[in-house]
């Protein structure tokens, strides 16, 4: 398996890996999946400021990850939230795990210091893929989206991408 930067070309695929995600599953709270061309300027933006990395298998796109602001507020600007996304079907099979740490490796390169990431409850997959890589919980919000048919409760988990200091931090870059 391959890990690399994603490019324009990758945005068809990334789309149709997240499709379902949207359309079967509460994992995240988009009721619509993005087309091709939506998820190639995503794409384009997350690789301006920060990070999206794809894996490749067989020369396939089969996950990616990505990090991106938390905030918008200047203060934030060197947090970020991250997802990782496979193929339905490859969970459990390390490519999760090999994206975050690509990911989390080539942000705290960058500058930045801290990833959360929010994750639907329940969802005991994600839960220890974040465990098993250092996140903490920080909070849940309750009932706070409504999909197929419920209120979900999103549960906020953090990690540190690289040591504080009591000094001025750089710039991200």
């Amino acid at each position: 398996m391959l890990i690399r930067p994603a490019e324009d070309r990758d945005g068809a695929a990334c789309a149709a890996i997240y499709a379902p995600y949207v359309r079967d599953t509460t994992i995240t709270f988009e009721t619509e999946p993005p087309t091709a061309a939506e998820m190639t300027a995503r794409i384009a933006k997350a690789v301006k400021s920060h990070a999206w990395l794809v894996l490749e298998a067989d020369e396939q796109i089969v996950g990616y990850a990505y990090g991106v602001p938390f905030k918008e507020r200047a203060a934030y600007r060197w947090s970020c939230e991250v997802s990782v996304y496979l193929e339905l079907g490859r969970r459990r099979t390390g490519g999760g795990r090999a994206l975050y740490e690509a990911l989390f490796a080539r942000l705290a390169e960058r500058g930045f210091r801290t990833a959360v990431a929010g994750m639907t409850l329940p969802n005991e997959p994600s839960a220890g893929l974040h465990r098993a890589l250092g996140f903490e919980p920080v909070g849940t919000y309750r009932r706070i989206g409504w999909k197929h048919g419920a209120w979900r409760d999103v549960a906020w988990l953090q990690r540190e991408l690289s040591p504080a200091s009591d000094e001025d931090p750089a710039e991200p870059r």
